[in-house]
């Protein structure tokens, strides 16, 4: 005997898939991994920031991260247009973190400290990135 075929009320989301959730996750996971990075890139670059300097750029940094932050809880709701905007920075954020590896002179500590986390953390956005245009996860993406 086989199973009725799900029923969902007119309007209604598909339930979401496994891989929208593990992309959020490795999203999330990413984000203060990237941060890290970029803050240990601007505490130890070569030349001092003035301070005001500094401080402007923690300030966009932090508004950045909870743009992003916010971004990532409508990904999860099912909106589309939230996924491209993710997949868009997803592709900026690496090629600016892989091309700021190779190009940036660093002392050996702070090679360490800045390539650790954005390396890690740029697998994890291009594992998310992957997940989230499978094609379960594209089905879910109906707003």
């Amino acid at each position: 005997m086989t199973e009725p075929p799900e029923t969902r009320p007119a309007g209604s989301s598909p339930t979401r898939p496994p891989d929208v959730d593990t992309g959020f996750w490795l999203w999330v996971v990413a984000l203060p991994l990237m941060v890290t990075g970029y803050v240990v890139d601007m505490f130890t670059a070569s030349e001092r920031l003035p301070g005001p300097v500094v401080a402007f750029s923690l300030v966009i940094l932090f508004v950045i991260t909870v743009v992003v932050a916010t971004f990532l809880v409508l990904m999860r709701q099912g909106y589309r247009w939230v996924r491209t905007v993710l997949t868009g920075g997803a592709i900026a954020a690496v090629v600016f973190s892989a091309s700021s590896l190779f190009t940036a002179d660093r002392h050996a500590f702070a090679a360490l400290a800045y390539a650790g986390p954005v390396i890690i953390g740029s697998v994890l956005i291009a594992g998310g990135v992957f997940l989230l245009h499978r094609k379960d996860a594209h089905e879910f993406f109906t707003r």
